[in-house]
């Protein structure tokens, strides 16, 4: 029997960073040229696709790669700060001792994610980190890791909290969990016919094993 890779992102799905995200780009929002978030903009942006939020926000595509650069060195200096989703880290385990092979697909920095998996005493669970800059999708990155681990699509299980997440895993041909503790809203990701739609890390284990 082949060996589930089960692919996480990390942004508001591992690490509860969506705070203080918000809170640096509000910073950067006119040296950028975008809209600051209120609190009642991030509960309107979290029904938003990736695609609709940059064009609501009127930042230029050409910024984008800058402005991410800039909030990846600024998460930099609050990753002591930063702490796991509540109920993560012991889903984790529970995977991991089950025999699952653990994994993590993200735009943040791969720098930013040893730190936070090393403070926070995660670094052990995981197999590999991936790190790449994508605007709309990660599809690119998620084909990239399934040819150099060798991995079939059959076997791989992507777990994420963003739209974009649903539709790169789709473009992948892999299977793929959204999580409703992170930006996207529970309806926003619904609507993106995710194969399983889970409101707590507890939920993993069992959800996996259905896939």
């Amino acid at each position: 029997m082949t060996q589930k890779v089960i692919i996480f992102d990390f942004d508001g799905t591992i690490a509860d960073t969506v705070d203080a995200l918000v809170t640096i780009a509000n910073r950067l929002a006119v040296e950028f040229g975008y809209i600051q978030i209120t609190p009642e903009e991030l509960a309107r942006l979290r029904t938003f696709s990736s695609r609709e939020i940059i064009k609501y926000s009127g930042i230029s595509l050409f910024k984008i790669p800058f402005l991410l650069k800039k909030v990846k060195g600024e998460l930099k200096q609050k990753i002591q700060e930063l702490r796991p989703i509540p109920g993560i880290h012991a889903a984790l385990i529970e995977l991991q001792e089950e025999g699952y092979r653990l994994g993590i697909i993200t735009s943040n920095s791969q720098e930013n994610v040893t730190a936070f998996l090393k403070n926070n005493e995660l670094a052990y669970l995981f197999d590999f980190i991936y790190s790449g800059v994508t605007i709309f999708g990660k599809t690119t990155i998620i084909n990239n890791v399934l040819r150099q681990k060798q991995l079939k699509t059959q076997a791989v299980i992507y777990v994420g909290d963003e739209t974009r997440d649903i539709e790169a895993s789709r473009k992948a041909n892999i299977k793929v969990i959204a999580v409703a503790w992170g930006f996207n809203s529970p309806e926003a990701l619904a609507q993106q016919n995710p194969d399983f739609l889970i409101n707590h890390p507890s939920q993993l284990l069992e959800v996996i094993k259905k896939c």
